[in-house]
């Protein structure tokens, strides 16, 4: 169905002073004419509102049948449609693409003039073949089922930014190509480019005789009506660069959309048209009879006013025909105009206030896409137009109950509109609860407050927002006072529209920790706890991770926390470790804005770690995250823990869990070897968190997770002359089965850590350790004597009852050393000798 306005598309007019009655015309270039009659063509010159001044004239060997223009112990290379395969073709039957190739119709092309180099760039392409059946109960008349008007019009974009982001490029890029041809009652439009579809039917009032095609519009004319049509290329380019249209962020005018008529222009005698830049070229030639009267439009047709263009006839213009230029006027002047017939629709047909505000915003995307051939006063002023035309189309899809209503949050972002400047727009006629607010205003301001914009509203709007979604979809209500955006919602007001919520059946947990908010922004602390003790721990933390922004917000990009969080950080640390632990295990926070998180929340800068971060870091271990993330977790913990040792700094806060926590709840943390306890238990200069460091550091060296490699370059800060560091280097090293030189460590600076270490690790394949390296060791330190002699015979002691009983009487004298006392080995000799019979 086509719609009718009479809208004024054309502007002045001129008149070409041809001498003869032209046959053929057609425009080019910039401002060029070209004008047949018989075997002569005139070429003229088309600048502004001036008659048209006369450029050349030339004669041809024969009369002129077709005109057409083309631009030139440059290039030469094809472009990608004349390089693929496409076709132009004739029961009722549509081909599409290369069936169109089975229709019959062979094309053959004729090298006339052309150069054999230039004949071989010649290509033919399939695009489709349709075949009318004429129902005869309409189409008496050959002529009624003529085919005519066969036209192919490329949009391009123009004036793209060149790599330097300077200077702007003036090279064509094909956006799209389409394909339009008439019969003398309809009109097809199609587009071409990957695939072949039908955009668009015109169905003309009157038998058409000529019909041409341009980016904006369609220009059809009849034997005395100009008439303009709207065209849907700028939609269909902007879908087939982005097939995402009509989503959260951007919308455009569906090609569906019916066709629309913008003005039929009387001209009598009308024979032929042609179109170049923003001319239509019109032939007329009256008939020898009277004139007809002008006819009334119909009643569809809502005329204003009447701008019929006068026609001047210039006294050199031959009686009975003429030749005119009819300027179009620019996409602003009739952008303006549609957008103000526009408003007469307003209150009283919901879609074709749409359809005429969607033909508004067509025409200057379409006047955008050419950018080389505009001023950047007019670009500027297009740019804004653009803007201002999604301002309305938000506006209709907000207001008016249609089933799109969710195309206003894309429009509104559009037009660059902020949420302030969008409420100011709403009419707040009702001052009880009884306004009607539609969806689409609803689906724009739910989905900017989810989306944490900039932007605070006053408290007089944020007011009016909880009202609306408190007559709307109170459930949201909750979620509606945690936005940034609604920081000036005043408290009362707030508490309030909660406490009506409590009988509604909504999320309980929402509610109360939504109260609890607000009765510490009021400072009535007494509703606070009340509201927090009326639910179980685990049950806040399954509503913080329904609305995290009760606890964490985001403004100008940067991580907030909430006047909620801060309190618990005082009061319920381990509640508030919980619940962001909880939302990162929903994929409701990233592993960094957590860490961010508690940082600015202790007010710690980025180099300085909180004790409540390395809560949340144990916390995440005792929660068993995927084994990609622990890598990256046990490396943040052991910095941690070594950075606080080496620096004797104890946490800012108590620890929410201790090393036996950790060690009983999270498998990660592994028991700490016997040997490490008497390592050290000398310390005199240990405190209780200085050891619970050290105790969970050692506790995940233990670990079966940990790899014991990637450490080692870390723990110079951790100096061995400390019996702390010790311990660490040495559980390191036994890790890695670098026995020997852990059992000379612990002999030099703690013997009597020693047997217990080779008790714990000298086992199995490691065994002939306690013969070949301790024994020896211990044997060559009794010699020397000194202050630990009695430890270091003490350890001696306990080696030789180990070996004793490993190693056969012959093995064991091999082992004992030459020039030791018989009468102190002899014990244990005879222990050997006797083992065997002993069993």
């Amino acid at each position: 169905m086509v719609q009718l306005y009479n809208l004024h598309p054309f502007g002045s007019q001129q008149v070409v002073p041809c001498k003869l009655e032209p046959e053929r015309f057609c425009g080019g270039g910039r401002d060029a004419l070209f004008v047949a009659a018989g075997c002569k063509v005139e070429a003229f010159a088309v600048a502004g509102q001036e008659l048209c001044q006369p450029r050349c004239a030339f004669s041809t060997l024969g009369r002129v049948l077709r005109l057409a223009y083309s631009e030139a112990d440059t290039s030469n290379e094809t472009s990608q449609l004349e390089s693929d395969d496409f076709v132009i073709c004739q029961k009722p039957m549509e081909l599409l693409g290369e069936q169109s190739e089975q229709s019959g119709i062979s094309v053959t092309l004729e090298s006339t003039g052309l150069s054999d180099e230039k004949i071989k760039y010649s290509h033919v392409q399939h695009l489709f073949y349709r075949r009318f059946a004429p129902d005869i109960s309409f189409y008496v008349l050959t002529d009624d089922i003529k085919l005519h008007s066969l036209q192919l019009l490329p949009i391009y974009q123009t004036g793209s930014l060149t790599s330097d982001g300077k200077t702007l490029s003036q090279e064509k890029e094909l956006l799209s190509l389409f394909c339009f041809f008439s019969l003398p009652h309809v009109g097809y439009l199609y587009m071409i480019v990957k695939s072949v579809e039908l955009m668009s039917i015109y169905q003309y009032s009157e038998k058409a005789q000529q019909a041409v095609l341009t980016p904006q519009f369609l220009h059809v004319i009849t034997s005395n009506n100009l008439q303009c049509f709207t065209v849907r290329c700028s939609a269909a380019v902007a879908r087939e660069e982005d097939p995402y249209m009509d989503t959260t962020l951007k919308a455009c005018p569906p090609v569906s959309m019916d066709v629309c008529a913008l003005r039929i222009q009387l001209f009598i005698g009308l024979r032929a048209l042609c179109h170049f830049r923003n001319h239509i070229v019109l032939l007329t030639k009256a008939d020898t009879g009277a004139i007809p009267e002008r006819r009334e439009s119909p009643k569809r047709l809502l005329s204003r006013r009447d701008t019929s263009v006068k026609m001047k006839i210039p006294p050199v213009a031959e009686t009975g025909w003429n030749l005119y230029i009819v300027n179009t006027i620019s996409p602003m002047q009739l952008y303006k105009e549609m957008v103000d017939y526009s408003n007469t629709y307003k209150t009283v047909k919901t879609q074709n206030c749409i359809h005429l505000l969607s033909e508004a915003h067509l025409l200057v995307r379409a006047a955008l896409m050419d950018a080389s051939q505009l001023e950047p006063e007019e670009k500027e002023e297009l740019v804004a137009a653009f803007k201002e035309s999604c301002g309305h189309l938000g506006d209709c899809y907000s207001r008016l109950d249609t089933q799109h209503s969710h195309l206003a949050l894309p429009y509104y972002k559009m037009s660059g509109l902020s949420m302030a400047e969008v409420l100011a727009r709403v009419d707040w006629t009702g001052e009880d609860e009884s306004q009607k607010y539609e969806r689409g205003l609803i689906f724009y301001i739910n989905h900017s407050l989810y989306e944490n914009l900039d932007e605070e509203l006053s408290e007089e709007l944020a007011a009016k927002v909880v009202k609306m979604f408190h007559v709307t979809e109170p459930k949201q209500l909750p979620h509606i006072l945690c936005s940034p955006s609604m920081k000036n919602i005043n408290p009362l007001t707030a508490m309030r529209y909660l406490k009506k919520m409590d009988t509604s059946g909504f999320s309980s947990i929402l509610v109360t920790l939504s109260k609890a908010a607000v009765a510490l922004k009021m400072g009535d602390l007494d509703v606070y706890r009340n509201e927090m003790k009326s639910h179980p721990e685990m049950k806040l933390v399954c509503g913080f991770i329904l609305e995290p922004r009760l606890l964490i917000q985001h403004r100008k990009g940067q991580i907030v926390p909430t006047e909620l969080a801060t309190h618990l950080k005082e009061t319920q640390p381990g509640l508030l470790v919980a619940s962001v632990l909880g939302l990162q295990k929903n994929s409701k926070i990233g592993i960094e804005e957590a860490d961010s998180f508690f940082k600015v929340l202790c007010g710690k800068d980025e180099d300085t770690i909180p004790q409540l971060l390395v809560d949340f870091w144990e916390a995440q271990l005792v929660a068993c995250l995927p084994d990609s993330a622990l890598p990256e977790l046990f490396y943040k913990l052991m910095s941690q823990y070594i950075w606080r040792l080496s620096q004797r700094q104890p946490p800012d806060t108590t620890p929410l869990r201790t090393a036996e926590d950790l060690i009983n709840a999270c498998s990660h943390y592994g028991l700490i070897y016997p040997w490490v306890h008497i390592l050290i238990s000398s310390d005199p200069l240990a405190d209780k968190n200085y050891t619970e460091d050290l105790s969970k550091l050692q506790s995940l060296i233990c670990g079966p997770s940990f790899d014991i490699a990637s450490v080692i370059p870390f723990l110079e800060p951790l100096s061995e002359d400390t019996l702390a560091g010790l311990s660490v280097h040495v559980l390191c090293r036994t890790r890695l089965k670098e026995y020997e030189q852990c059992i000379d460590t612990l002999l030099e600076r703690c013997p009597e850590a020693v047997i217990p270490y080779a008790n714990h690790e000298l086992k199995e394949e490691n065994r002939t350790l306690w013969w070949k390296k301790l024994l020896p060791e211990l044997c060559q330190r009794i010699k020397c004597g000194g202050e630990k002699y009695q430890l270091h015979l003490s350890s001696l002691k306990e080696t030789l009852s180990i070996v004793a009983v490993e190693l056969e009487l012959r093995d064991f004298l091999n082992v004992l050393p030459e020039d030791g006392t018989a009468a102190f080995f002899l014990p244990y000799l005879l222990y050997c000798s006797r083992k065997k019979s002993l069993s």
